[in-house]
């Protein structure tokens, strides 16, 4: 079920507030009883049978972390709990998602025939199987107490905003918060207009901005110009942003609804002036989860250079690697390995410093905008095995560098810029904090007439929240005109 649907707007979230706060005079238990119930039809309206999958996945983590618990004081006993527990985990995750991929490049390297079956990929199982790792590795940590009842690891794991594209949330993040989160209005309205927000994002940007992509990548090589292939690759790099911030805002928004409060997921990754700070800034919660639970246990920065840069290696092939069952996936983990080793190496950040503001955006522009190629390159793979992704990586990085024999500017080239020019503007505009500089410049012209002037004061807060208003119910109703209307609608991380 997506969040930019009408039966999830129009018949169950409103379903969902209305029974959940009814049960506010009643129990906690029985909210989080609810929730669970709703999160797990969630995810069977698109999955009916992988459902009984992630339950399992439950019931496993909840002995998982119940045992790591009991035998936190024996050392060995709760490592060997936490072995079993990440091959548990990851086994599940290799057979679904990786196995196929594993048995092909069998064939392909060794000459075998080995028969390669069709395993159906269950939606969003990534970030569902990283939150139930998180869940028992916070609990041998002592940063959040083992749940004795297993429907309150339940809610954890399955929780329907989160469930299926992420922010990854941490047990340590929203343990005391199962039982003992507070619901307001104020939170209510704020998580509303954050989903709201999120809503925009997806429909009248995201979805289409990745109509230009998906057109570029579908021209045949030799037919793409120079200009359509760095159009496509700056429509991808404002898509997947929209997209997956958008979903986000979307998943922080509904959390705030029902009290649960999430850490945010993106901080306009875009005004990155180096390739570190990109990181910092995208995907908050994934970049955090790899370095908390894999790069610092492999010793981190806290060893010799060679082991250093070797947990790099580690962990930004693996960081490829989850994106998806794919040879570009693995390489755009490579290629940004490369570039955080080399601004590490070199302690390249403080040498920025001396840069021209202009120049250093300019560098990390550059770089993200080559990474989105790769990427895209696996997300057409997906699904798709008569599809090679190198080739079509290779094909489509000699078109944006004008040596694919295709022109250099066509008249598709035209067609799509004049029909996409707007949306394209309103992309840049949006992808940098341009919100948070109007509310500080509004709490800037509000302290400076409160001090002499009260009433203007007053005058002036009331006029700022009602255009606010009217801006978020036009922002809703355009966004739903557009679900409305149907057509171009996925989000990409439901693949992964």
């Amino acid at each position: 079920m997506l969040f930019s649907s009408e039966i999830f707007l129009f018949v169950f979230l409103p379903f969902v507030l209305i029974v959940y706060y009814g049960l506010l005079f009643w129990s906690r238990t029985a909210q989080n009883l609810f929730l669970l119930v709703m999160s797990l039809l969630f995810y069977a309206y698109g999955e009916p049978w992988f459902v009984f999958i992630m339950m399992t996945s439950i019931v496993a983590n909840w002995l998982f972390g119940l045992l790591v618990s009991r035998f936190r004081e024996n050392k060995k006993a709760a490592m060997t709990v936490l072995t079993v527990m990440v091959c548990f985990n990851l086994g599940i995750i290799g057979y679904f998602k990786y196995w196929m991929f594993v048995l092909g490049n069998i064939n392909y390297f060794v000459g075998s025939y080995i028969p390669v079956p069709h395993i159906a990929l269950p939606i969003g199982i990534s970030f569902f199987t990283f939150q139930a790792i998180s869940y028992v590795v916070d609990v041998y940590r002592g940063k959040g107490q083992a749940q004795v009842n297993p429907l309150n690891v339940g809610l954890y794991i399955a929780f329907f905003p989160q469930l299926i594209a992420g922010p990854i949330v941490r047990y340590e993040t929203i343990a005391e918060q199962i039982h003992g989160r507070k619901e307001s209005f104020e939170d209510f309205s704020q998580g509303v207009c954050r989903f709201i927000v999120g809503l925009g994002k997806k429909m009248l940007i995201a979805n289409s901005m990745a109509l230009v992509a998906d057109q570029a990548f579908a021209q045949p090589a030799g037919e793409l110009s120079t200009v359509m292939a760095w159009m496509g690759s700056i429509a991808f790099t404002f898509h997947i942003y929209f997209d997956f911030s958008g979903y986000s805002d979307m998943a922080i928004g509904l959390g705030r609804m029902f009290g649960f409060r999430f850490l945010e997921n993106f901080n306009y990754p875009y005004i990155s002036a180096s390739i570190t700070e990109f990181w910092r800034r995208w995907h908050i919660s994934l970049s955090t989860f790899f370095r908390d639970y894999v790069y610092i246990p492999l010793g981190g920065n806290r060893v010799g250079t060679a082991r250093l840069y070797l947990n790099l290696l580690i962990v930004w092939s693996l960081t490829g690697l989850w994106h998806g069952a794919d040879w570009a996936f693995i390489l755009w983990g490579l290629f940004y390995f490369v570039l955080l080793a080399f601004e590490k190496m070199t302690d390249f950040e403080k040498r920025l410093t001396g840069w021209w503001m202009p120049l250093r955006h300019v560098y990390a522009t550059f770089f993200v905008l080559l990474s989105w190629p790769v990427f895209k390159s696996g997300l057409e793979a997906i699904g798709h095995p008569e599809i090679n992704s190198l080739a079509l990586l290779g094909s489509y990085l000699q078109a944006m560098f004008g040596t694919s024999g295709g022109p250099f500017f066509d008249a598709m080239t035209y067609l799509q810029w004049h029909e996409s020019r707007w949306f394209f503007l309103f992309a840049l505009l949006f992808s940098l904090p341009v919100a948070p500089w109007i509310g500080k410049l509004t709490d800037g012209w509000r302290e400076r007439l409160s001090v002499n002037h009260q009433g203007w004061s007053t005058a002036l807060g009331i006029t700022c929240d009602a255009l606010f208003v009217v801006l978020y119910c036009g922002l809703f109703l355009v966004s739903v005109a557009y679900v409305v209307k149907g057509g171009y609608n996925p989000f990409i991380y439901f693949n992964f």
